[in-house]
């Protein structure tokens, strides 16, 4: 799934000195205080694509514990010559994106996320030992020094990604990690960390593996709150984040284009 001009976007990434040139433009419109600048460059092949998707069910695990997706048949090849199905989705399900107006009054809603925000440089944060002993583990401030010092500067433009390893729970309980009070209990960002991304680096997005921008246990939503109304965005529930590199390769997220929507079901791509 591709949005629309997301193949040209692709193409200009790959092929052009000059990733998101002009693009500072688009930033400032949407938060001047700490607009994103251009990348530089982005690399100009790519060897494979990795699927960072979950398959989207009715089974799997949703932040209010009902099916983020329904399906009804409508139309059956064999009596109506082909298929078709009604979808009942909630936005906030499987593999998505939280747009900007999901945690403000006046962020932007998916429809007006340009193009070019879309297709980024992917930086991925392993927290993933961390995560084992501690379900409630916050990346931290540390955590991004420390990515820093063995790979260099955050790309300008990228999505910051935490690998916690939760994806390889997501048949399991232990990816909601719910107690008996109701409670869950799973990796997310910490607010200091976000903090200084949005202060010290210019950064399009962060991600998780996990059902939450925040952390299961959080009870005021803080890193949603600072992170989606400075008019970035965020994704959650991503796949497969063990099979990209820390650096390097490029994220394209695909996500349909309706008008209003706080977030939606994505298809994210990390071309590497």
């Amino acid at each position: 799934m591709c949005v629309p001009g997301c193949e040209q976007a692709v193409r200009q990434a790959l092929s052009r000195r000059g990733f998101f040139r002009g693009a500072g433009a688009v930033a400032a419109a949407s938060f001047a205080a700490t607009a994103v600048t251009p990348e530089p460059a982005v690399a100009a092949s790519f060897k494979r694509v990795v699927d960072l998707t979950h398959t989207m069910s009715p089974d799997f695990p949703t932040f209010f514990g009902v099916p983020g997706i329904e399906m009804q048949r409508e139309k059956d090849f064999k009596k109506d010559g082909f298929n078709m199905f009604w979808w009942r989705v909630v936005e906030h399900a499987g593999t998505h994106m939280d747009a900007p107006i999901h945690f403000s009054e006046k962020g932007n809603s998916v429809e007006m996320i340009a193009v070019s925000e879309l297709v980024v440089p992917l930086a991925v944060v392993d927290i993933s030992r961390k995560a084992i002993d501690n379900p409630d583990y916050q990346l931290s401030r540390a955590d991004l020094a420390a990515w820093e010092k063995t790979h260099g500067r955050l790309p300008n433009g990228c999505c910051v990604a935490m690998h916690s390893g939760w994806a390889q729970y997501v048949n399991d309980g232990k990816f909601t990690g719910r107690d008996v009070g109701g409670t869950f209990h799973f990796p997310g960002f910490g607010a200091e960390a976000v903090e200084w991304l949005m202060k010290e680096r210019q950064v399009r997005g962060i991600a998780v593996d996990t059902l939450s921008l925040d952390t299961g246990s959080s009870k005021d939503f803080k890193v949603h709150y600072m992170w989606l109304p400075s008019g970035r965005w965020g994704l959650e529930n991503v796949a497969n984040l063990d099979k990209v590199p820390a650096k390097g390769a490029t994220l394209v997220v695909g996500i349909p284009k309706v008008k209003g929507a706080t977030g939606g079901p994505a298809r994210l791509l990390a071309l590497v």
